[in-house]
């Protein structure tokens, strides 16, 4: 005859085997963090807030820089551009010096006074077409006219230059000192009789 076990124990608890996984009651409370924990914690809030700081401050400093350079590069090339351009401005403006001389219908250099207008209208002659003529005894009128920028003495045939009056903006004066233009902005000069190529001065002939 069997005897049943109607004592009421529960059998012993087996113990866990290896390798297996015990739960947590979800009834259990969490651990408060230690004191040294937290203090760890805190620290590493406060490192982590100084860095992005100090990223923040480095990179507003670097954008400073930055805008200072450009700022400084921009006033350079209104600077040089302000200097080459009023350098253009005194170069064009500034008149260049030629000087002419004054010779006959062959190109022969003659005295400075036969291109002057007021010796011309002295002695009766007249300006037209670019050339002064004044008459010679027993009839007839001798040529004279300038040529800009050529060389050589009184009774030489002239060397180089040109018959062309230069531009507005050239001084033009003889060797006897008589200005023949005066330049300066692209105003040529103009002749005391007519014509724009003709002396403003007076020589020293009579």
């Amino acid at each position: 005859m069997t005897q049943d076990d109607n004592s009421g124990e529960q059998p012993p608890e087996q113990p866990a085997k290896p390798g297996s996984m015990r739960f947590q009651d979800a009834n259990t409370q969490r651990r408060e963090p230690s004191v040294a924990e937290q203090r760890a914690r805190r620290q590493a809030m406060a490192d982590r807030e100084r860095e992005e700081q100090e990223a923040l401050q480095a990179q507003r400093a670097a954008d400073a820089k930055a805008a200072t350079k450009r700022k400084i590069l921009i006033g350079s090339g209104v600077t040089v551009g302000l200097v080459g351009l009023v350098a253009t401005f005194y170069t064009v403006a500034r008149p260049s010096e030629t000087t002419a001389v004054c010779t006959d219908n062959s190109g022969v250099i003659r005295d400075d006074q036969n291109c002057d207008p007021a010796y011309a209208a002295s002695h009766g002659g007249h300006y037209s077409g670019g050339f002064w003529f004044i008459p010679i005894p027993g009839g007839g009128f001798t040529q004279y006219r300038y040529n800009y920028g050529g060389t050589g003495t009184i009774g030489q045939r002239v060397s180089g230059g040109s018959f062309t009056a230069p531009s507005g903006n050239t001084n033009v004066s003889t060797k006897s000192g008589t200005s023949v233009q005066r330049g300066g902005f692209g105003i040529s000069g103009k002749s005391g009789t007519s014509g724009s190529t003709g002396g403003t001065g007076k020589s020293g002939g009579s």
